[in-house]
């Protein structure tokens, strides 16, 4: 499922041990989490283009991607789905 891998990787890139798993879809992410912070951005979105096999162009790369954990599933439907 989207959902649970996104999560997973937040967990792994951000060291949330465990926070990510009781994230909802309207949980904020950029500004609300402090590990969150650019090098932290590049890493999720190397580990979203290695586990979901698609590649992330930079003019896609928006803070509006990141700015809840549903608007960062949703971004990663559209790429799936085209």
């Amino acid at each position: 499922m989207i959902q649970t891998t996104v999560k997973q990787i937040l967990m792994r890139n951000l060291n949330l041990c465990g926070q990510a798993e009781e994230m909802t879809m309207s949980s904020p992410l950029l500004g609300a989490i402090p590990e969150l912070d650019s090098m932290a951005v590049v890493s999720i979105i190397t580990a979203l283009e290695e586990d979901f096999a698609f590649t992330i162009d930079y003019d896609e790369i928006s803070a509006d991607n990141f700015k809840t954990l549903g608007s960062l599933i949703s971004f990663v439907e559209k790429k799936l789905h085209g």
